[in-house]
């Protein structure tokens, strides 16, 4: 089946009717949903499906073996998402393993399609989780304590969904295998609609990181506190939103964002006690530590005239990454020299480019947008897309 049946065939799986487009999130039930049917349609390709115990899926065509060629991407969503980014390079590969047994090919080397698990962070709130638990890049410890919004751990949703957390850490093994990996996405910005080109390989990631401020304030009734009596947290934090916006706008290439902000107890006629946010920061080379550092000054500052208090601490960072050269020439040559893009957005195959040979693939995306329902790709690039990986997989597992 195309790369755009197969999505079609999980497009009103995660629907969010409040915010529009996804929301796929680890261990809950629509993700819960997308993981059973990849193992159902990677079966019905004749592939062995297993899942490591950090919770990726692997369906191997073929045993598992050393210099493995490895392709994938994730089927978790932010909450709203769009259509494509995650499971786009899931159901490229899948069209691809069945064109290719098509074709009458059979590989040489290991082969295996990966799903890896909780790439967005939109429920624990570390991004590519799975990758950065099979890598060690995590702490499984820090990892089994996560909460979501409701306060359940990563460790109890795993739990709840058959999964032992106790085995969840570095799997150096199954790292072991994997010779070169390949990641297909829906492009995440603009460059190829300038460019006229469907298709482009992947030259860099830049750094990034997500930090959580907590205010600590007084909780107190709105009507019966004056002004000059408050310690409002919620006005630091807003100050620091702005904070973030001015200094970031200050420096070249910065970006920072705050796009969940949480009061507790979040009624509206109450002077919140705490209030949580998250930064999201990125600069190219080493400039994502000073731009939160000072970011975080700001917050301080603010905080103190307030009469609050604020703990800063870091969730999330990866540092600049650059694809492999040798795999990022191959591509190249073998697709005809397509163009080469950078990327502000994180991916599985950014942290496993610290230990294996890794590469991707874009696929051009005509609104720009993305994480977000206006997110989108054209059905024939799509499969310009899909037929891209097809040739590269091919060449690779000889």
């Amino acid at each position: 089946m195309t790369a755009s049946g197969l999505l079609a065939e999980i497009g009103d799986v995660g629907r969010d009717p409040k915010r529009g487009g996804y929301s796929r999130h680890a261990f809950e039930l629509p993700e819960q949903e997308l993981r059973a049917w990849f193992g159902e349609r990677a079966l019905g390709l004749g592939l062995d499906v297993d899942t490591d115990h950090n919770g990726n899926i692997w369906a191997w065509w073929g045993a598992p073996g050393p210099d493995a060629v490895v392709t994938g991407s994730h089927l978790d969503s932010v909450p709203g998402g769009g259509a494509f980014d995650g499971p786009l390079g899931v159901v490229s590969a899948l069209s691809a393993v069945e064109t290719l047994r098509e074709r009458g090919f059979r590989p040489g080397k290991p082969f295996a399609v990966v799903v890896f698990a909780e790439e967005e962070g939109g429920r624990f709130g570390v991004p590519c989780l799975g990758s950065r638990l099979l890598t060690g890049t995590i702490d499984a410890d820090k990892a089994r304590g996560l909460r979501d919004a409701d306060g359940v751990t990563f460790a109890e949703a795993a739990a709840k969904s058959g999964f032992d957390p106790s085995l969840a850490g570095p799997d150096p093994e199954r790292l072991g295998l994997i010779g070169r990996f390949l990641e297909l996405h829906v492009e995440q910005g603009r460059g190829l609609i300038d460019l006229g080109s469907p298709v482009a390989v992947g030259s860099t990631v830049i750094a990034h990181g997500r930090w959580r401020f907590s205010f600590t304030g007084q909780g107190n009734h709105a009507g019966a506190t004056l002004i000059e009596d408050r310690a409002d947290p919620m006005l630091p934090a807003a100050r620091t939103v702005t904070a973030a916006r001015r200094i970031a706008k200050s420096r070249r290439a910065a970006r920072a964002t705050v796009g969940r902000l949480v009061p507790t107890p979040g009624g509206t006629n109450v002077i919140a006690s705490t209030v949580d946010l998250w930064l999201d920061a990125r600069v190219p080379g080493d400039g994502t530590r000073a731009l939160v550092d000072d970011i975080v000054d700001a917050a301080r500052q603010a905080a103190k005239e307030e009469g609050c208090r604020v703990e800063v601490t870091r969730e999330s960072y990866s540092g600049d990454v650059v694809f492999d050269d040798a795999l990022r020439r191959d591509l190249g040559e073998w697709l005809g020299g397509p163009p080469e893009l950078p990327t502000g957005a994180g991916h599985d195959a950014a942290i496993l480019a610290g230990f294996v040979p890794a590469g991707m693939l874009y696929v051009r995306n005509p609104t720009g947008i993305s994480h977000s329902p206006e997110e989108f790709a054209e059905a024939g690039d799509v499969e310009a897309g899909a037929n891209a990986l097809t040739d590269v997989l091919e060449r690779l597992a000889r």
